[in-house]
């Protein structure tokens, strides 16, 4: 039987489960530096912890759990990660470069169940939950990646938007954040984090009543409930008003503000009307809000769609300023080397079938 990576552990839940055993609080602290600012990769490397604290983290726990299956580098220096679980499944991580540092987007599922009919993650149903060592274990991964680069760069950024629905595995993803966050490990600062989600009205209120304090980013994509119902199912079950009472509670709650993210699909949902309506949707929230437009990465198992043109792009981004709607048009990373989330995994997956 497999045991369970110590990165699930919160710095709090190590103190706790080393107590229990005769350990006392400065050992957990000992064993925290190790792993988050020594960053070893094996518990014998642990030199500066007592032996039998060693030992019985080593009876107990694994540090690595995950196996690089794949790299692929891009030209711009994006570096996606292909990794193989303990069960055999596998999952998507990106490490990418920006002006203000170096962010990793994780993932949270095996697959994924909402159902948005232009995405490459969900083309394969969610099989389990991701453990939040696992989720944890990716960052690490990545940093220990840049590690043997040798350049003394760092992890500085958190988007939690890769494969899966990281509000349907909220304990994992919770405590996933609690550990980044830490100020004796890797001390990811809450603003430099962001968790995005494609509309759990029920998450979204536990969100805003938690101590996380993290940025939050809404995959909306669509101005009214026809539409979103027809390029994302979740919005039959969740549709826009119940999303947007669920948003006002979180912008009165928390006062940040949120990115409504905004993919646009040739002339599906990037027309001049589409833009004003979404800009009247936003309507009073815009001091707190920002819209992220996001360029359609083509897939070939969702050919109905196709990336708007840059003329298209521009237009609807004008139209929103114009109603005084803040917005971006998210940069890309990595086009070169299956840059849709997701994709890199399903073809590896038909290979190996």
């Amino acid at each position: 039987m497999n045991k369970p990576s110590i990165y699930g552990l919160t710095f709090e839940q190590l103190t706790d489960w080393l107590g229990e055993r005769g350990h006392r609080k400065f050992r957990a602290g000992q064993v925290w530096e190790q792993l988050y600012r020594k960053r070893v990769s094996a518990f014998s490397d642990m030199t500066e912890v007592r032996e039998d604290c060693v030992k019985l983290l080593e009876d107990h726990y694994e540090i690595m759990t995950l196996k690089e299956h794949t790299k692929q580098e891009a030209l711009d220096g994006t570096v996606k990660f292909l990794f193989q679980l303990a069960d055999g499944n596998l999952i998507e991580t990106v490490l990418m470069r920006h002006k203000f540092g170096l962010s990793v987007c994780v993932t949270t599922q095996v697959g994924c169940n909402i159902g948005c009919s232009f995405c490459a993650s969900g083309l394969l149903k969610k099989s389990r939950d991701l453990t939040s060592g696992e989720i944890v274990e990716q960052v690490m991964q990545v940093q220990h990646h840049l590690d043997q680069v040798g350049k003394g760069e760092k992890v500085s950024h958190i988007v939690v938007m890769g494969i899966g629905e990281p509000f349907d595995n909220y304990v994992h993803m919770a405590n996933f954040i609690r550990v980044i966050k830490d100020h004796k490990g890797l001390a990811i600062g809450p603003r430099h984090i962001t968790v995005s989600t494609s509309g759990l009205a029920d998450k979204i209120v536990e969100f805003a009543d938690s101590d996380l304090n993290v940025n939050l980013a809404i995959s909306l994509h669509a101005p009214n409930n026809e539409l979103r119902t027809r390029i994302m199912k979740i919005n039959k079950a969740i549709p826009i008003e119940k999303l947007m009472t669920a948003i006002d509670y979180y912008l009165d709650k928390t006062n940040r503000r949120i990115t409504l993210e905004y993919i646009l699909l040739k002339d599906v949902n990037d027309q001049p009307e589409h833009a004003l309506e979404l800009a009247e949707l936003v309507g009073e929230r815009r001091h707190l809000a920002n819209v992220n437009l996001i360029p359609y990465n083509p897939v070939d198992e969702h050919s109905q769609y196709q990336r708007s043109s840059k003329e298209t792009i521009t237009a609807f981004y004008d139209t929103l300023k114009k109603q005084g709607i803040s917005c971006s048009v998210r940069l890309e990373h990595g086009t070169d080397i299956d840059a849709a989330c997701g994709q890199l995994r399903s073809k590896q997956i038909k290979k190996a079938q």
